[in-house]
Formats: C-alpha cells, sequence, structure tokens
C-alpha cells in the first residue's frame, strides 16, 4: 500500500476525505455550570453536544451550531489557548440574552447565577449492556477543571469595559 501511495502521490489522484481527514479518537466535552452557592452547581444544556448521558445523540447534517462547534475545539485545547471562554462565563454571569440564546437550556431563568464554572469530561458511547439497563447513550468521566468558579468580583469593577466590540465587529 505504501509503494502505491509514493507512486500516485505526485499525481494528486486521492487525498484525505472531508474536513479533517483525521478525527479524534477521544470526545472531550465541557459542560458549562452556574450556581448560586458554589456547591449546588446547575448544567447548562447545549442544542447539539452531549451534556446529559441519557439524551441520544442528536443527528445533525450540514450544519453545526457555532457555539456547539467551539465548545469542541476549545475542549481539544487548553483555556490557554481559548481565552475566548473568559467572555462567555463573563457574559454567563451577567445574564446576556445574546449569549443565553446560543444555549438550549438556562438553568437560571429567573436571573444570572453567581458563579460559573466549566468541567472537562471524557464521553464515550455506552455499550448494549449499559444503554439497556439503564438508558444511558453516554458514559462520561470527569477530566478535571478546565475553567474555575467565578464570580462577577472577579472580574472587577471594569467589567463592562473587558469586552468591546473591535473596529472589525461593528461592520
Amino acid at each position: 500500500l505504501m509503494e502505491f501511495r509514493s507512486w500516485a502521490q505526485p499525481f494528486r489522484l486521492a487525498n484525505g476525505y472531508g474536513l479533517f481527514a483525521v478525527m479524534t479518537t477521544r470526545r472531550p466535552e465541557l459542560i458549562v455550570q452556574g450556581s448560586d452557592d458554589g456547591i449546588e452547581w446547575k448544567t447548562y444544556g447545549f442544542q447539539w453536544k452531549p451534556v446529559d448521558v441519557h439524551h441520544r445523540p442528536a443527528f445533525v447534517t450540514a450544519h453545526m451550531p457555532r457555539l456547539d462547534w467551539q465548545m469542541w475545539f476549545a475542549a481539544l485545547g487548553s483555556l490557554r489557548d481559548n481565552p475566548w471562554i473568559e467572555s462567555l462565563m463573563l457574559r454567563l454571569l451577567e445574564g446576556s440574552p445574546a449569549v443565553l440564546g446560543l444555549f438550549d437550556l438556562n438553568p437560571f431563568a429567573d436571573g444570572p447565577p453567581k458563579y460559573v464554572r466549566a468541567q472537562l469530561y471524557d464521553y464515550r458511547f455506552a455499550d448494549r449492556r449499559t444503554h439497556g439497563a439503564t438508558g444511558q447513550w453516554w458514559v462520561r468521566r470527569l477530566e478535571g477543571l478546565y475553567f474555575p468558579q467565578v464570580s462577577l468580583d472577579d472580574f472587577g469593577p471594569a467589567r463592562s469595559e473587558l469586552i468591546q466590540p473591535s473596529d472589525s465587529d461593528r461592520r
């Protein structure tokens, strides 16, 4: 096979199909949570990403909501690689309608939480036995904290000036 590839390469007869020639073998997922007391945490829901292990995987073709897509890439990297997550967390603490509209479920319909955080989980499809016994579509394992618990106080008094649209964003 390698010999054929070496021979065929100059003719560019074939290549990796699709956006990604090689897909990841893991399914890391960020779970965004809010809390009023720092003890009991409620999870924000995404329309297309796995969050609830009992939620059947959705079939999506030729469409991926932007936040869901960005969260997948963020989970593949580190917080340092994804500074926009800080803006997302600030907007959740402020109760931004535009940001909340990107989520499928807002567990704080009466007002924004006092704290937010994001945890990193590793998701896997449940095997037949697990699915049959529990109804779970997914099995997940907590990998650790991705974004630490923060409140509006952590952003300081000038938080409204932290995230201003650039001139290119206004166009």
